[in-house]
């Protein structure tokens, strides 16, 4: 039995080494992107064989030790293992971005470079980067149906009843990244980052803008806010619309579900026209914020939760395994930097199963369904489970809903207009983030602990339709999910909250001795085949080791310098954290 079980292990840690090293290297790119690039330059993404594990940033206790650990562990991964790939894109004259929140790149190259990458057995696969529109929301015929003090979205999930017991937002920082943000609107200003006083702002650190070209899919070249822009500039309406909901206010009007938090935001659509690039390179600032010339990356900058308002269609490469696991790992490296990745749900109901588009489908994104004034489901709002033949097929979906329909918000020029989608339901859970964050501080960076009391707080709505055999009775289900946010109900457990940590999936073992010289034991875990994982504090691999018996065995640590360890144990199908300190 002991045997079999090494097998096995040795498999999943082998995998994606030997299909890499195994392929010939014209099955590494994609197909269509080959006859492409025979004829003239293609954008492409060039991905690495060797993606970094930072999961066991779960073990630091806050925000700020997370984001420097997976920062540092993905940067370091990225130099050293794109060395080839940078030399030979610089002997081809190419132009090309290096990522690292997803050990990839960007290029624009003609086949025989494709070619010469492909060849590098340090790349796994090369995908095309074809763009597509926004799925943008629906406007309203009547921007007066919603012209109250405090909007109604507020008052359903009662942020107003939040702010009279002094929580705000204050203390936390919110990221969109769009279509871009006018954040001259008097609704954004003064929670806008950057803002100084009415007429001067630092965009340092607040704004980054991953659009360096006219899309392909624009009818023309004109750009209302033109390309690497230095201060935010909404060429849509779109984002400012969802900015408005998340921190905006006005004398007169109150918009936005965190007044006080304060907000920063990267474009990532060109005129609502967006690409795998343009999205990756967003998340990667959010993870790191930089100055204005994209130096000097800070995790001390990110934001406690970033909205995403958009999708990554089929048109746009999200179509096949290979695409999914690219975006997928950028989503859960900025998760587990201590990010909650808030998520519209998708425009695509009313049928069951028409959740089938990244970052939807993902285990990392907390997705959201739109509701209307009655708490009713908004037709449009996408129902679960995840569509068969896409990641997670079967997966509940929404995780929890909030208000989408007739949604009164900012838009750019200092104007105001009601939108229905999903996109307005996203930015409502956004906002409540903030809440909690500033009710109890401590949460900040414990993603799963806010996720968990949005859940378990939401006011459970039932529907007649069910969906992947789940009774639209049951709670959750696959139209609401587990209900509509409720963020005073949230709040109020929030601020009794003392646990910090709640590793979900997870165990804690304890190790002995702790402090230790030259061995140790694990205690608090079954008996069986283990794979010891241990990175030092930046987040490097040091040490891999396989205990027959880890009830039993001990672990040697002589070879490691004196110091502070992570150490990660896969055990069966359960992982387990604890930190060795050598001494």
């Amino acid at each position: 039995m002991k045997n079999t079980r090494l097998i096995l292990i040795l498999v999943i840690f082998s995998t994606t080494i030997v299909v890499a090293q195994s392929q010939d290297w014209k099955q590494k790119i994609n197909p269509t992107l080959w006859q492409n690039a025979k004829k003239a330059k293609a954008e492409c993404l060039i991905v690495m064989r060797e993606q970094a594990d930072v999961s066991v940033a779960e073990l630091l206790d806050t925000k700020l030790q997370k984001g420097i650990f997976v920062t540092n562990t993905l940067k370091q991964l990225a130099e050293k293992s794109q060395r080839k790939v940078k030399l030979t894109l610089l002997e081809a004259k190419a132009e090309f971005r290096s990522f690292y929140v997803a050990n990839a790149l960007w290029a624009n190259l003609e086949s025989s470079t494709l070619e010469q990458l492909a060849r590098l057995p340090e790349v796994a696969y090369i995908l095309e980067n074809p763009y597509a529109h926004l799925d943008e929301p629906k406007r309203s015929t009547d921007i007066t149906a919603r012209g109250q003090t405090v909007e109604w979205g507020i008052q359903k999930i009662q942020a107003d009843s939040v702010w009279a017991l002094g929580y705000k937002g204050q203390g936390a920082v919110i990221g969109g990244q769009d279509t871009g943000y006018d954040w001259t609107h008097p609704a954004i200003k003064k929670s806008y980052r950057g803002s100084i006083n009415d007429s001067t702002a630092n965009h340092n650190y607040n704004w980054h803008d991953a659009i360096h070209k006219v899309s392909p899919l624009s009818s023309d070249s004109l750009n209302p806010c033109g390309y690497n822009t230095k201060a935010p500039c909404d060429d849509q309406n779109h984002g400012t619309h969802t900015m408005g909901t998340m921190a905006g206010s006005t004398s007169e009007f109150a918009i936005g579900v965190a007044p006080s938090a304060r907000w920063i935001a990267c474009r990532n659509m060109e005129r609502g026209n967006g690409s795998n690039a343009s999205y990756i390179e967003g998340f990667e600032w959010f993870l790191a914020p930089t100055d204005l010339n994209n130096k000097s990356a800070n995790p001390s900058k990110a934001p406690h939760v970033v909205n995403n308002s958009w999708y990554c269609s089929e048109s746009e490469g999200c179509k096949d395994s290979l695409s999914y696991l690219l975006m997928d790992n950028v989503i859960k490296n900025v998760r587990a930097s201590g990010i909650v990745v808030v998520v519209s749900n998708g425009n695509s109901g009313p049928d069951c199963s028409t959740v089938a588009y990244p970052p939807q489908f993902f285990n990392d994104s907390y997705t959201v369904g739109a509701t209307d004034i009655q708490d009713s489901i908004a037709g449009f709002s996408s129902r679960g489970p995840v569509r068969a033949g896409f990641p997670n097929a079967g997966k509940l979906r929404p995780n929890v809903s909030a208000p989408g329909v007739d949604i009164k918000s900012c838009i750019k020029g200092g104007a105001y207009d009601v939108y229905s989608g999903t996109s307005m339901a996203g930015p409502h859970v956004a906002g409540a983030v903030a809440l909690l964050i500033s009710a109890n501080p401590k949460l900040a960076g414990n993603v799963n602990k806010i996720e968990q009391i949005l859940r378990e707080t939401a006011t459970p709505l039932t529907s007649l339709q069910s969906c992947g055999g789940v009774s639209g009775q049951t709670i959750p289900n696959n139209t609401f999910g587990y209900g509509r946010i409720n963020v005073l109900a949230a709040v109020r457990k929030a601020l009794v909250t003392t646990e910090t940590k709640n590793l979900e999936n997870t165990i804690i073992l304890t190790v002995f001795p702790n402090p230790a010289q030259t061995e140790v034991r694990f205690q608090g875990v079954e008996s069986g085949l283990a794979q010891i994982l241990i990175f030092d504090i930046k987040g490097r691999l040091v040490q891999s080791t396989k205990l027959e018996n880890i009830q039993t065995d001990t672990l040697n640590i002589d070879a490691l310098q004196n110091g502070t360890y992570f150490c990660k144990v896969i055990l069966n199908s359960s992982t387990a954290f604890t930190k060795i300190v050598k001494q």
